[in-house]
């Protein structure tokens, strides 16, 4: 492999190179890249990271209401969550169809049962 330096003041400033050689080192920067974002997912799950199906994903991206598509995939009736949020069905049943607005007590309370953030149920 023929490198030829260039020197500033005596120091290495700038290194020429054959032009496959630095496409093989893009290659392999870009490898080592995906190898460590692999094993920071990997470590991520190990602590504890919910993995969300790309069905709940793609939802949300359509504009589905995010309470329920949380709802759903968290295997619960309006009905249940509504009792583990101390609301009544209804109320649940308008802030899923956006008749109504929830107050951040109320939307809080369905984060916490539904186990997410507030901004997951920002629409």
């Amino acid at each position: 492999m023929s490198i030829q330096l260039i020197l500033k003041e005596g120091q290495p400033e700038y290194a020429v190179l054959p032009y496959e050689t630095y496409l093989r080192l893009v290659e392999d920067a870009e490898m080592l890249a995906d190898v460590r974002d692999y094993d920071a997912a990997i470590q991520a799950i190990a602590e504890g990271e919910e993995l969300i199906p790309a069905e709940v994903v793609y939802a949300l991206l359509d504009g589905a209401n995010p309470i329920r598509v949380w709802r759903e995939y968290r295997g619960l009736s309006q009905g249940e969550l509504a009792a583990k949020v101390g609301i009544s069905p209804s109320y649940l049943s308008q802030l899923e169809s956006g008749k109504r607005d929830g107050t951040m007590e109320v939307l809080s309370a369905v984060a916490a049962a539904l186990d997410v953030t507030l901004d997951d149920l920002a629409g």
